[in-house]
């Protein structure tokens, strides 16, 4: 099969799964809230999932559900912004581990700036279930609006009508292929087209980068978010077209 061909296969799959369907069960999402969460992320996140009650459920997760075991009871769980080091301290070993068994076993994960360094390879601290890293450890780069590209792939998945569009951005990760030998390649959705480089983080390094991108951990998915969509107006339908891709394991990749 041609890449034409597969790209219009998953398309089609993935505008039927968007389609409202009669009868169909609800998403469950679980969003995680405790240490290392800030900004206002969770709650544009409930605000946006929880206006659409027939196609998602949602609810807080604290540390220590997480860590007893209560991810079992959702389908895909969702690390806002913050601090990804906090987040992974607040959740202990054995908080991180239930995450990544909760992944491999098939759900869901969507890291978005502090959950996205939390996906990646490169940290002793971080879950390792996205094949990406961080280009510098320097990661105070601004809080800035910034444009982003989109490749036929990313437009069609997110529902995006352009091929550039401008996102909030907060010192999310700038990263690049980590080419570990024990995850699936990633795929890239979106790119920075600008950047900002502040306190004395390096310039240059973020154009083309990866803003958005999707893996496969075990049987399960994850996507990792660099900049804000869900607090950018016009932006904040990407998290729930992303949602139901990872919650789509049976669909093509």
């Amino acid at each position: 099969m041609g890449f034409m061909q597969r790209f219009l296969l998953a398309s089609s799959v993935l505008a039927a799964l968007l389609s409202p369907v009669s009868g169909a069960d609800p998403i469950r999402v679980g969003i995680y809230r405790g240490p290392g969460v800030g900004g206002k992320g969770p709650e544009a996140l409930m605000e946006t999932l929880g206006g659409d009650e027939g196609r998602f459920t949602t609810r807080f997760l604290s540390p220590d559900e997480i860590r007893t075991g209560a991810l079992a009871r959702f389908d895909l769980v969702i690390f806002p912004g913050g601090s990804g080091s906090r987040q992974a301290e607040g959740l202990g070993a054995g908080g991180r581990e239930q995450v990544r068994r909760f992944v491999e076993g098939g759900g869901g994960y969507i890291g978005i700036c502090a959950g996205c360094y939390l996906a990646c390879e490169n940290y002793p601290w971080s879950l390792k279930i996205l094949d990406a890293r961080t280009k510098s450890s320097k990661w105070k780069r601004g809080v800035k609006m910034l444009e982003l590209n989109l490749g036929p792939e990313g437009r069609s998945l997110l529902g995006a009508g352009d091929d550039v569009v401008t996102v909030k951005y907060a010192n999310g990760p700038v990263m690049e292929p980590a080419g570990s030998a024990d995850l699936p390649d990633s795929t890239i959705l979106a790119t920075f087209k600008t950047e900002t480089a502040e306190n004395g983080t390096p310039g240059g390094i973020q154009i083309g980068s990866p803003a958005i991108l999707t893996g496969s951990f075990g049987k399960g998915r994850v996507v990792g978010i660099s900049p804000h969509p869900e607090q950018t107006e016009g932006l904040t339908g990407f998290v729930p077209r992303l949602i139901a891709w990872a919650v789509a394991a049976a669909s093509p990749q």
